[in-house]
């Protein structure tokens, strides 16, 4: 049986503090006499006080949270978050369709950054700036936020843990959650002020600064300019994000290890030697292809080329040119990085380079063993015996991602969206990417799609949040059984 209480109590929680986040915007909308100070306000305040009625309504309920709740609890708060997250776009008029304002806010818990938006500029200030916080939110994770605090409250974090990382690791860098939680939150804090920062003494204003860390971060990639970074031809700002973002997309563990001095962490891994390795080699490919004919000459091209690269490979979702004028080739090279993500324990989204990596190193092995069929070839990462579950897993999460992909490109194409607009729009929701190709690529954006595609790709960037399982184990009709 399942415990509903628990799971009101948890998500009332997440409301209260989705409510305060709300309140952060309000500074912004004073200091630039915006009119969207009540908005937010009344927003902020309704919003917490459902969520205090909730949790008050499960008040004295000490049912033990099981993994079957925590599964609920995770794949039940991005909807809602999102729901009532979209609320004062509604209310002040920026967005005056539902529709439109939920698949923004999706898109920003997501961290996906697909935008609806044509006049990102005329935003009032509070909002925009509460824009770019549901990214910030979303990518380290409210869930992963709560767990620092639900002991507190008497309700246990693994389960939400297991649910809200279900990836092929779940690096800890303490034995107990809640310690994770506050150090994984601390690390995500001290390199978002330290790219504010940067970013100020590059020329940015504080408000430009700290809503581009917040997404960087995030790897979600909400500008607060309709150009995207492209809006500041600084050289220093595009290197300040390139290196934030590759920050990003790292495992957060990692940082842990490197910042304790730790540096043979890094030198191990297996999935970061990939992942940074990926980013220079294709990079430098680029670079070349495209300096023949970039009349900016090397630097600007390898800066294009670096930018754009990590940017999609970590899921961030920035631009800094048209890469669809790059020609045929470099289109259909973009639209293959879709499918890549970044590091496994980042905010980065995608499939996720331990995945790739894993699955090749299999196929390797597979090979040895059909020419030495009598030998013992164990498949190894990081020094460390990968078990038959966990290849099973990788494979099964393949076919599942390739098979929503083809069926959601279908569906896409239903809606009257031309085949290759549905590739690119099923691939970077899915992937939490932001920009894709032909009519959703980096000069444009999804306010043309329907309704319901709208509603379906925002389904689609929830399953890739939350890697697939989460969401399929709920919509499984046997978890539902008792």
């Amino acid at each position: 049986m399942i415990h509903f209480k628990v799971i009101f109590k948890i998500i009332g929680f997440l409301l209260i503090l989705e409510g305060l986040f709300m309140l952060l915007g309000i500074p912004f909308s004073i200091y630039y006499q915006s009119d969207d100070l009540f908005v937010l306000l009344f927003s902020a305040i309704s919003v917490a006080a459902i969520g205090l009625i909730l949790f008050l309504l499960a008040k004295g309920d000490d049912k033990e949270l099981r993994k079957k709740e925590g599964y609920i609890v995770v794949g039940l708060g991005w909807v809602v978050l999102s729901l009532f997250g979209a609320i004062p776009f509604v209310i002040h008029g920026c967005i005056p369709s539902y529709t439109d304002a939920f698949f923004e806010t999706m898109s920003g818990f997501t961290t996906t950054g697909a935008s609806i938006l044509n006049n990102i500029e005329e935003m009032p200030k509070g909002l925009l700036f509460w824009r770019s916080a549901t990214q910030w939110m979303g990518g380290m994770g409210m869930i992963v936020l709560s767990l620092a605090i639900l002991p507190i409250l008497g309700i246990g974090g693994m389960q939400l843990f297991t649910a809200e990382v279900p990836g092929v690791t779940k690096d800890k860098i303490h034995p107990r959650v809640r310690e994770t939680a506050k150090r994984l939150w601390g690390i995500y804090l001290l390199f978002t002020l330290s790219e504010t920062l940067l970013l100020m003494i590059g020329g940015m204003t504080f408000y430009d600064a700290i809503n581009h860390s917040f997404t960087t971060m995030a790897t979600g990639g909400y500008s607060t300019k309709q150009a995207s970074i492209a809006y500041y031809t600084s050289p220093f700002i595009q290197y300040v994000i390139i290196v934030f973002m590759i920050f990003a997309g790292m495992n957060f563990s990692l940082h842990y290890h490197i910042l304790k001095g730790n540096f043979n962490a890094a030198k191990k891994d297996e999935e970061f030697k990939a992942y940074i390795g990926f980013i220079l080699v294709t990079t430098l490919v680029l670079t070349v292809a495209i300096s023949v004919t970039n009349i900016f000459g090397i630097e600007r091209s390898f800066r294009d080329s670096l930018f754009q690269i990590t940017s999609i490979v970590t899921t961030t979702g920035y631009v800094t040119a048209d890469y669809e004028a790059w020609g045929l080739v470099a289109k259909v090279f973009f639209f293959i990085l879709l499918f890549v993500g970044g590091s496994a324990g980042s905010t980065g989204g995608g499939i996720k380079f331990v995945r790739h990596t894993l699955l090749l190193k299999n196929s390797w092995v597979e090979l040895k063993r059909l020419i030495h069929p009598r030998a013992v070839i164990p498949l190894r990462y990081n020094g460390h015996a990968v078990t038959p579950n966990v290849i099973a897993n990788i494979m099964a999460f393949f076919l599942f991602y390739i098979g929503i992909a083809g069926i959601g490109t279908l569906v896409m194409s239903l809606t009257g969206m031309e085949l290759e607009s549905s590739l690119g729009a099923v691939a970077t929701s899915l992937g939490n990417v932001g920009p894709a190709i032909a009519s959703v690529g980096p000069a444009s954006n999804f306010a043309h799609v329907s309704d319901f595609g709208k509603w379906f790709l925002s389904f689609l960037m929830l399953l890739g949040r939350l890697e697939l399982f989460t969401i399929l184990i709920l919509l499984s009709p046997s978890f539902w059984k008792k």
